[in-house]
């Protein structure tokens, strides 16, 4: 019974979005998600583009994602990176059981701190 099919199961385009946005900004090292260019020109066409920094591509019953973002300061960026890809990924795969592809980030800055924190 468990393996009968009884009808089909359908996510909501911001579905995925939202677990990736969800596992990004838990990351301590990330202070913020950030759009793209890309973003504006893609909205301006009027074709899809990065929502808030995250873009996500499913291509049957496998998903690529780009995540765009700016980090804190002091943050070993690289290890940032392969930490964001491995728990996106990791949140992809259990919680709606996609194949990931790739999972992409992109560092656009990073956020230095405020003058009152330096002190």
């Amino acid at each position: 019974m468990e393996n009968e099919t009884v009808g089909k199961v359908t996510l909501a385009p911001g579905v995925l979005t939202t677990i990736v946005t969800l596992t990004a900004n838990a990351d301590e090292g990330v202070a913020r998600l950030c759009k793209d260019w890309r973003s504006d020109v893609s909205r301006f066409l009027g074709v899809g583009g990065v929502d808030d920094g995250v873009r996500v591509d499913v291509e049957g019953n496998s998903v690529a994602v780009d995540v765009h973002l700016v980090a804190k300061a002091n943050v070993n960026l690289l290890a940032l990176g392969r930490r964001l890809q491995a728990a996106i990924a990791r949140a992809i795969s259990e919680t709606v059981g996609l194949v990931v592809r790739e999972v992409n980030i992109f560092i656009e800055d990073v956020e230095l701190p405020d003058a009152e924190e330096q002190v």
